[in-house]
């Protein structure tokens, strides 16, 4: 697979734009007023986040129970809301720990899409599996990626990786340039483990026993609406996404098999990206979607 021949203008183009999760409403100048250069932007878009499951135990802060209630807010524009109405200054100053928004990785994912779009900069959310949380273990997950000119090639940054993140998890490999094998996104999960190259056991979340080729095949449909600038909570469900658990029949093989191959190299087909994405009800994003964490169903716009 090649991540370096150049893609083409309309690909660029087209992930340069914000989409309906992405675009900062009123905030946009805010968002293109955060830091130019990659490493800076990192750090200020880790200084208005924290992570709801850790925020006790990695940074000592209790979130009240009302607050929680963020890590379900799908846009960068409710996010911004959020983020200022907490504290109203401007978004290169780093909150205090307890005027953070609270999220989970597709927060840290989507304000650095959002970013990077409204300075005309090309990225996209994906979705799939880091090995750097609980190795063996292959546990879901999101990141950015980004077209950095300069080098002419894709790369994976993973903004949730903070200090306290990397001190923790005893991470060494470079947050701004994450390597394949370690943050693996969907198709390759399901390719691997599809032809015996690896365990669907491992891939999902395994505290809460939630793994197969079921989750993966679920990932590959919410990394197909990323690819698509619609990006989804991990825990929102619809159309083609098999319920848990489920054992898969060969007609869902065969269309979990064709996502694979398309989003696995998504820029060779990008166009078929778009096509099977628009034309497909099972596929596409319908306005509402079933949040399995709240157990119901919810806008998604």
């Amino acid at each position: 697979m090649d991540r370096t021949k150049e893609p083409s203008h309309t690909l660029l183009d087209y992930y340069s734009e914000p989409g309906p999760m992405t675009t900062g409403g009123p905030h946009a100048a805010a968002l293109r007023a955060l830091p130019d250069d990659i490493p800076a932007l990192v750090e200020a878009v880790q200084g208005l986040l924290i992570y709801d499951d850790v925020a006790t135990e990695y940074y000592g802060v209790a979130v009240p129970e009302q607050r929680r209630r963020e890590t379900h807010l799908r846009r960068a524009e409710a996010m911004l809301d959020r983020l200022l109405t907490l504290d109203a200054r401007p978004l290169t100053i780093p909150r205090e720990l307890d005027k953070r928004l609270v999220g989970v990785c597709h927060h840290y994912m989507l304000l650095m899409v959002a970013a990077l779009r409204a300075k005309g900069i090309p990225a996209r959310g994906r979705g799939g599996f880091g090995a750097y949380f609980n190795a063996p273990y292959y546990e879901d997950h999101w990141v950015c990626e980004y077209w950095n000119a300069d080098l002419s090639r894709w790369m994976l940054v993973d903004a949730q990786l903070d200090e306290v993140w990397r001190r923790k998890h005893h991470i060494g490999f470079d947050i701004l340039d994450v390597p394949r094998s370690q943050f693996v996104v969907a198709a390759e999960a399901w390719r691997a483990c599809r032809h015996g190259a690896a365990d669907a056991a491992k891939y999902g979340i395994h505290r809460g026993d939630l793994r197969g080729m079921w989750f993966i095949a679920g990932n590959l449909v919410r990394d197909l609406a990323a690819l698509n600038k619609q990006e989804p909570l991990p825990f929102d469900v619809w159309g083609a996404q098999p319920p848990q658990p489920e054992s898969l029949d060969s007609e869902q093989l065969a269309l979990f098999e064709s996502l694979a191959s398309l989003t696995r190299e998504p820029d060779a087909a990008f166009a078929a990206v778009r096509r099977i994405y628009e034309d497909d009800d099972e596929l596409r994003v319908p306005a509402t979607v079933y949040n399995v964490l709240l157990r119901q169903q919810q806008p998604f716009v």
